[in-house]
């Protein structure tokens, strides 16, 4: 059976005081919209249909241009009934089930929609309402029930003072619809005292219609928080972090702090992973097994190899290889692949840069547009001078080279397998196989030079001291 969500993502979103339209900002680094969209079509949605103002629609449809949705206009926000409205006439022609969600409701989860659908298709009735239980439901239309059927939602405002104590279920705004009973129940929806039309008022109009509407729930109250402003939007976050650190480490990767760890949506990780306190891992970053990351690190859409270890460093859109080592204090900028064993120390910066196999860079080095073969050491406080003021240009590193500390290489340049390159030399030419490269003053040693400046200099201090009046 065909499934279509609509996403109702039109509101103005005035309480997050941003220029970014509200269901745009990132929970756990995706977009709201994105997380709801995400959510219909595990539950089985084969079409999605977003809803939006003429104000929101462009950088909306930038934002899910890589998936196939559809998108309706609503012009004046006229409430939630006008806004499923607008989507009326692209369901022209379909059959099936509409699930019908808020596009600022990123927590919520996929099985409870499935449960929707379920229960619309068994029961073979017009609509099915998701309900849960809050701390305070003042906020919320009350459900009223008999059995599993509902028979109608009050507002707050226009429950009797018997009804707030009793009714203590509210709606959740996400519904199961049948797609010709949606169509037919928007028409007969009447505008509030506000001027806005309800889709909550079609469960009242369709069981009296005798179409037959049911409550499915209590789910949890977290599932249904809409954000409306940043607050809710810091506490949105925190929800979703903690579960998924808990899928995390239900997974089989250990989590040290929880509290002090900070995991975005699309991250993945192996079995045997450890994650130390006061890390951000945000993106597609993978962890592979039995790899440690962090304390005070920080990763983003990274390849992190099984075993390998990165603490209190900043690692970038890298790749770093099985066994291999990173930090403390290592920033590895977009384009850094770490092969296998490969030791970055503290302060050294790689960018756009491969290191193979058993290369180790231990401290105090920049590597820019560079290759560097496998076992080959690089000296500290080493630099690849890779730009020239108007292009970016490459070095080559062979095998089991050698760079002396305090090395410049000027790109671009060759360094030959099994080349050494002396401590403080600039290399501005190719170094041939097993060659030793010098490139730096000779030494001169000047006998006694130093004791007779100490001498001078003495003797110049007592005349001045002297002829102070």
């Amino acid at each position: 059976m065909e499934t279509t969500a609509i996403v109702l993502a039109a509101g103005k979103g005035t309480r997050m005081k941003s220029a970014v339209p509200k269901v745009l900002h990132e929970v756990c680094g995706v977009p709201m919209v994105e997380h709801v969209r995400r959510a219909v079509v595990a539950a089985g949605a084969t079409r999605v249909i977003v809803v939006v103002s003429p104000d929101t629609e462009a950088p909306i449809r930038e934002c899910l241009q890589a998936s196939p949705v559809e998108y309706a206009i609503q012009a004046d926000p006229q409430g939630t009934g006008h806004a499923a409205a607008q989507a009326l006439p692209l369901l022209a022609g379909h059959g099936g089930d509409v699930l019908v969600v808020c596009g600022d409701t990123p927590l919520i989860n996929p099985e409870t929609l499935r449960t929707l659908l379920q229960v619309r298709r068994d029961a073979d009735v017009a609509v099915v309402t998701a309900t849960f239980e809050p701390d305070d439901p003042s906020a919320y239309g009350r459900v009223v029930r008999q059995g599993d059927d509902a028979l109608a939602i009050i507002e707050h405002a226009d429950a009797t003072e018997a009804q707030r104590k009793e009714l203590t279920e509210v709606n959740s705004a996400v519904y199961a619809f049948e797609v010709q009973a949606l169509r037919d129940a928007i028409p007969h929806l009447k505008p509030s005292a506000k001027g806005e039309i309800y889709l909550t008022d079609t469960v009242g109009w369709l069981y009296n219609d005798g179409r037959g509407s049911k409550a499915a729930g209590p789910f949890a109250e977290n599932e249904f928080m809409g954000v409306n402003d940043r607050w809710s939007l810091a506490e949105a976050g925190r929800i979703m972090r903690l579960q998924i650190l808990e899928r995390l480490a239900r997974e089989g990767v250990t989590i040290v702090d929880p509290a002090s760890t900070y995991v975005e949506a699309d991250v993945t990780a192996e079995p045997d992973a450890m994650i130390h306190p006061m890390t951000v891992i945000e993106g597609r970053t993978t962890l592979g097994a039995g790899c440690q990351v962090g304390p005070s690190s920080w990763i983003k859409d990274s390849v992190i190899g099984p075993r390998a270890r990165v603490f209190m460093s900043h690692v970038d859109q890298a790749m770093i290889g099985e066994g291999s080592r990173c930090g403390p204090f290592a920033n590895l900028r977009p384009g850094t692949v770490l092969e296998t064993q490969v030791k970055v120390g503290n302060f050294v910066e790689v960018k756009n840069a491969v290191l193979s196999q058993q290369v180790s860079v231990s401290h105090l080095t920049y590597i820019g547009d560079a290759s560097v073969g496998p076992r080959t050491n690089i000296g500290a406080g080493t630099i690849t001078c890779n730009y020239d003021g108007f292009k970016k240009s490459r070095t080559t590193i062979g095998a089991d080279a050698f760079v002396g500390s305090n090395s410049t290489l000027v790109a671009p340049v060759n360094i030959a397998n099994r080349a050494m390159i002396a401590a403080g030399s600039v290399v501005t030419r190719d170094v041939p196989e097993g060659a030793l490269a010098v490139g730096r003053g000779r030494q001169e040693n000047k006998e006694e030079w130093a004791d007779r400046w100490r001498r001078l200099q003495q003797g110049s201090g007592d005349e001045a001291e002297t002829s102070t009046p």
